[in-house]
């Protein structure tokens, strides 16, 4: 099945969807290259969401990868907050229940949009 060129803002997705799907070596490989914390992985995965609420309720998205999409938002909001700090950290990448169903939701979405899940892992512009 051939799949057209993503658009500016559906390459943004991929490249977000790419590191919450990746294997947890390769996302502490990426935070290590980036030199940033395991929350950037869901922050810039959120960036990117926000960007897409209007087009989700309008349903110009797919249905199924919209809902997708909401429930890796909604399992990263679960894993924040006090008491949870313990999965934000490079060793929950591979042991933590939720950073398996966050990756498994993205590989998911990212084979309806792209027809594969793995994918190169994006550069980031860290500004300090």
């Amino acid at each position: 099945m051939d799949y057209p060129a993503p658009s500016p803002l559906q390459q943004l997705l991929i490249d977000a969807l790419a590191v919450v799907a990746a294997d947890a070596s390769d996302q502490t490989a990426w935070v290590d290259r980036h030199e940033v914390v395991v929350d950037e992985i869901a922050l810039n995965f959120d960036d990117v969401f926000r960007m897409l609420e209007i087009p989700i309720e309008q349903r110009q998205i797919d249905e199924s990868v919209g809902d997708a999409l909401r429930e890796i938002d909604t399992l990263f909001m679960i894993m924040s907050g006090q008491g949870n700090s313990d999965r934000w950290t490079r060793s929950a990448l591979s042991s933590d229940k939720g950073w398996n169903q966050a990756r498994r939701l993205a590989r998911h979405v990212l084979i309806e949009l792209t027809g594969r899940w793995d994918h190169p892992l994006p550069d980031i512009q860290v500004i300090r």
